[in-house]
């Protein structure tokens, strides 16, 4: 039996970074990851999948060309699977082998097997073909993430009717799809299967999609969406899944109006993969969705020396916010008191537009009864938007009338996910309007898209009047008015 200060049970971004911080505070530290190689689902069928997946459509249809040379522009006529995964492979086998070496750099342990929990503080690891292992830990992270949600309607064969996971390594490019499933997840994939003409059919139960996203941003998005013909069935309950005589999905809807594709995505939610842990044997429980609770500033479980981070404890499961969320739990677990979080962090959507978006937006500002104005900038109004053929995309940023404070920023178009960290650093530095009137942008580029709408909202709300700005104020006195 071998002790370590920390035990992390997951390698995905939340446990590779508290694996990380806890090592440079000189502790010892075990990684145990189920899987052959390191990295967790961000690395081998999540994020970097899906990004690489979508960096490859773009390049090798041409599709950021298409504004200059038309509809029928391609870089590579006839574009196959088998492109896709050699560009991914090898970005991946890059991903691992930096994880490798930063885990090595800093002396983490990395056992490889299935873990579950003996006790509070001892873990067994269980791998094919060898003798199980029992380890202890001081502080154990449980950093296991999701695995996708798949109902027993739904005949999944990895043939043509995949989950969330298996889409990355999909064997053959269909000529039509249907994506059940409009959250984050289903809208990326759905959108990156259009750019290669596949002819997508979107279908979501509820009667909207990304609610969290403002709204008017979510009209220009639907608005791209329809006008390269992918079909958005909303308010659409599924009720069976089927095949046809040609081996063809069949997907019925409630109301009749069923979908017949080549294949089929179901992307509709994840699941906390926690049910081989044996929680019991620690005295945790999850929710229905095998998802853990923890205390939001500490990361703690009900279990004090155990700690959880990442996707399998919810809300906002993104990996930006998992490997922040791990390196706190390792400073908690070990004494030391980063300085809270800034307040306002960003969202990506890597779909085909980009959507980025942070701080309030329009809708939250009304409900919380702040005077406001809003400016719009185009990106086919800037220089480099015409040099770079773009005829969509556009941002939106809300500004207090009161404070002349930023609110909210939020981007349609490309490079959206890049651009959004202008606006973060503005809004948690409490910036206001003159920050972006003022300074100099270099030209041509898409951040200039930031002094135009601010010289939008300007000429709307504060052009006639002659009062000074005011001097900053808190969040709580914002709502004073």
């Amino acid at each position: 039996m071998s002790t370590y200060d920390l035990i992390v049970i997951g390698s995905g971004p939340s446990g590779r970074r508290a694996a990380v911080q806890a090592a440079k505070l000189g502790r010892s530290v075990l990684v145990v990851e189920r899987n052959r190689r390191v990295g967790g689902v961000s690395v081998h069928t999540g994020t970097i999948p899906s990004k690489t997946m979508r960096e490859t459509v773009l390049n090798l249809s041409g599709w950021r060309e298409r504004g200059f040379y038309g509809r029928a522009y391609r870089v590579k006529q006839d574009i196959s699977a088998a492109d896709i995964q050699a560009r991914m492979s090898k970005t991946l086998e890059h991903e691992v082998d930096v994880l490798d070496h930063q885990f090595a750099r800093n002396g983490v342990k990395v056992m490889r097997g299935e873990a579950s929990f003996r006790s509070p503080h001892e873990i067994v690891v269980r791998n094919e073909g060898e003798d199980e292992r029992v380890v202890t830990g001081h502080f154990i992270l449980i950093a296991v993430g999701t695995k996708p949600f798949r109902p027993d309607y739904v005949p999944f064969n990895g043939t043509n009717v995949f989950d969330s996971d298996e889409i990355v390594s999909v064997p053959k490019l269909p000529r039509s799809m249907t994506v059940i499933g409009a959250g984050v997840i289903g809208v990326e994939y759905a959108t990156i299967f259009s750019a290669l003409e596949v002819q997508v059919t979107l279908v979501e139960p509820r009667a909207s999609f990304l609610d969290f996203v403002d709204k008017e941003l979510m009209e220009d998005f639907v608005h791209d969406l329809r006008d390269r013909n992918l079909s958005l069935r909303l308010g659409a309950e599924v009720t069976k899944i089927e095949f046809d005589a040609n081996g063809r999905t069949v997907c019925r809807i409630a109301t009749g109006r069923d979908v017949t594709s080549d294949m089929l995505l179901f992307a509709a939610g994840r699941m906390g993969a926690t049910d081989s842990l044996n929680l019991e044997a620690a005295g945790l429980e999850v929710d229905r969705r095998g998802r853990i609770s923890v205390n939001e500033k500490t990361l703690q479980t009900s279990v004090p020396h155990i700690y959880a981070a990442g996707d399998v404890i919810g809300f906002p499961s993104l990996a930006s916010t998992s490997m922040e969320q791990g390196r706190l739990a390792a400073c908690h677990a070990f004494g030391l008191q980063p300085p809270p979080p800034p307040e306002f962090f960003p969202y990506g959507i890597y779909s085909v537009p980009e959507i980025s978006t942070v701080g309030m937006s329009e809708e939250d500002v009304r409900k919380r009864g702040i005077p406001y104005e809003c400016g719009i900038a185009r990106f086919r109004e800037t220089s480099r938007g015409h040099i770079m053929g773009l005829d969509r995309g556009m941002m939106k940023m809300i500004f207090s009338k009161k404070t002349r404070r930023l609110l909210g920023v939020h981007i349609v178009g490309e490079g959206a996910t890049e651009l959004i960290h202008i606006g973060q650093a503005v809004l948690n530095l409490k910036g206001t309007i003159d920050y972006f009137m003022d300074n100099t942008f270099n030209y041509p580029t898409l951040a200039e898209a930031y002094k135009i709408a601010s010289l939008d909202a300007w000429n709307r709300a504060f052009a006639h009047s002659a009062e000074p700005p005011v001097a900053p104020i808190s969040a709580e006195d914002e709502l004073v008015h």
